[in-house]
């Protein structure tokens, strides 16, 4: 899930959030949102729905389905 680590980290970015302040802002540990950012692991439903609607895009978007 590749593309779901680079649309992640590019919309941290464009938000001007660092990992550790989106883990605070979503309730997840930095350490989770680092693992998603690094692609060492996939994110769960929940957490994917959780990540789409702070950064107002759809799920599809982030799993590569669509380009926004």
């Amino acid at each position: 899930m590749k593309i779901f680590a680079e649309r992640l980290k590019e919309l941290r970015v464009e938000a001007g959030l660092s990992t550790q302040q989106l883990a605070e802002k979503l309730g997840f540990t930095n350490a989770l949102i680092s693992h998603w950012g690094r692609d060492l692991c996939e994110p769960s439903i929940v957490a994917m729905v959780a990540v789409a609607k702070f950064f107002n895009v759809s799920a599809d978007y982030l799993s590569g389905l669509s380009d926004k």
